[in-house]
C-alpha cells in the first residue's frame, strides 16, 4: 500500500505500468511487485488472483474492483478511501469510495 500512496500526484496514462505514469492496473501491478507480489497486469487478471474479500470485511491493501468486468481497480487504504490512477487528464490521487465508486463496486480481493 506504501509504495500506491507514494505514487500520488503522478499523471495517468492509459497502458502505463510506472514508474513516471500509470494506469489503475498499472498502479497496482507496479506498487505490488516493489512488495515482492505478483498480481498480473489488468483489471480481468488481478480480479483472479488472491482470494475474494467481501466489502465489510475490506482491510487496508486489499485491491478493489468497479464496473462490470471489471474496469477499474484501486488500492484500499482504510476509513473507505483507496488510492487509484482514475483517468486521463487526472493524477493518481486518494479518493472516498463513498463519493461515486461504493454504487459500482463489484470485489475486492486480498493479495498474500
Amino acid at each position: 500500500m506504501s509504495h500506491a500512496l507514494n505514487q500520488v500526484g503522478k499523471p495517468y496514462r492509459y497502458g502505463a505500468a510506472g514508474p513516471r505514469a500509470f494506469d489503475c492496473s498499472g498502479l497496482v501491478q507496479w506498487s505490488y511487485r516493489r512488495a515482492g507480489k505478483s498480481t498480473g497486469r489488468t483489471t480481468y487478471a488481478q480480479f483472479r488472483r488472491g482470494r475474494p474479500v467481501s466489502r465489510s470485511s475490506l482491510r487496508k491493501g486489499d485491491l478493489v474492483f468497479f464496473y462490470s468486468g471489471p474496469g477499474h481497480v484501486g488500492v484500499y487504504i482504510g476509513n473507505g478511501r483507496m488510492v487509484h490512477a482514475p483517468r486521463s487528464g487526472k493524477n493518481v490521487h486518494i479518493t472516498r469510495m463513498s463519493a461515486y465508486f461504493d454504487r459500482y463496486f463489484v470485489g475486492a480481493r486480498r493479495i498474500a
